[in-house]
């Protein structure tokens, strides 16, 4: 009998998701996987250092056995034991996201046994990835549904192409992820934001951005705040800029957007792309945005329970996060259409922290 689960990395998505949600429930629910194929639908497949720092991180929490993880790696074995808390540091030593390092870790320490601390390293703010103020300002709200919570403190941004970015997060295990239902809707109270810019970039481009996103916006929503400000160069040293935002909802949920930055791109189209992601987020009627929707499935799948989230339309991320939480937690989902929307459905697998001391 093959010791091992065996996950083909190119399906749907194709990308480093398949790895992370692979990895995360590999060592929560004790289960060896062998992932085949990893990240075969992009330009350069194979670990890049942000996914092999990732799976080491994980490994590390998990004393799992490792085998095959190296960059370019097509192919690797992870065989978890015990997720332990403890002080654990992770440096991608590159610009590559700490979000991601964030997204891979992040459930597997609320299933330890004791508090962990995270250093995470890389890039705070990167292409292909939320921004980490993304992280706290809406996916920390978000997961907070299922019991989830973090402290997470930014030490150092880090941008392209140095990275150098350095947060601290600190996690409490729990007993079990709760299920959630997280389908009431609401009306827009407020829009907030943060346009800053870091490094030689004249504070001039903030308020530019956060001008395109109030054209975008205005239709919405009149109750717009938007901070504009330059980082401090001990903080920030290298040239960067971008925006995020938030909606708060009647309903007390949170949808978001951002858009960073980028050489030859004018300052008032980086705040419009921003603003056309939070306007269509308000607009769809979702409870969650497009990009938070899928970073709940593992939750979903691990909860004691039945959990509902409402959404727009179903990115392929999710359908891919979707895919491997069946296949690996066992986790039964369903999509339910209504309207413009669509809910989520998971009876969770109800698991329960072993690892934690009775």
């Amino acid at each position: 009998m093959n010791e091992f689960l065996e996950i083909d990395g190119s399906i749907l998505e194709g990308g480093g998701q398949v790895l992370r949600n692979s990895i995360s429930l590999s060592a929560i629910l004790g289960i060896p996987v062998r992932i085949l194929n990893i990240r075969a639908n992009r330009s350069k497949p194979g670990l890049a250092p942000q996914h092999l720092k990732g799976v080491e991180l994980v490994a590390e929490m998990c004393q799992a056995k490792l085998n095959g993880a190296h960059i370019r790696s097509t192919q690797l074995e992870f065989k978890p034991g015990k997720i332990r808390g403890g002080h654990y540091v992770a440096d991608t030593r590159t610009a590559g996201s700490i979000s991601l390092l964030l997204q891979v870790a992040l459930p597997c320490a609320v299933m330890a046994d004791g508090p962990v601390t995270l250093e995470l390293k890389g890039g705070t703010n990167a292409e292909m990835a939320p921004q980490i103020d993304y992280m706290t300002e809406v996916f920390k709200h978000a997961v907070k549904h299922f019991g989830v919570d973090f402290n997470l403190t930014i030490h150092r941004r880090g941008y392209f192409p140095k990275g150098g970015g350095h947060v601290t997060v600190e996690v409490s295990p729990l007993r079990r992820v709760q299920a959630a239902d997280v389908t009431r809707g609401g009306e827009v109270a407020a829009v907030y934001g943060w346009s800053y810019v870091a490094g030689c970039l004249p504070i001039k481009m903030a308020y530019s951005m956060a001008d395109g996103a109030k054209e975008k916006l205005r239709g919405i929503c009149k109750n717009i705040h938007i901070e504009c400000y330059k980082e401090e160069t001990q903080f920030a040293p290298e040239n960067a800029s971008g925006i995020v935002l938030t909606s708060k909802l009647s309903s007390g949920y949170i949808l978001g957007g951002d858009a960073l930055g980028k050489r030859g791109v004018d300052a008032v189209e980086v705040g419009r792309t921003a603003g056309e992601m939070l306007r269509d987020a308000i607009r769809s009627g979702a409870c969650v945005d497009s990009y938070t929707q899928d970073q709940l499935i593992v939750y979903m799948a691990l909860a004691d329970g039945r959990s509902r989230v409402r959404v727009g339309e179903i990115t392929l991320h999710t359908r891919t996060a979707i895919h491997f939480a069946e296949l690996i937690a066992k986790a039964k989902f369903s999509i339910q259409p209504d309207g413009d929307q669509n809910v989520i459905e998971c009876d969770g697998a109800g698991y329960h922290n072993r690892n934690l001391p009775v």
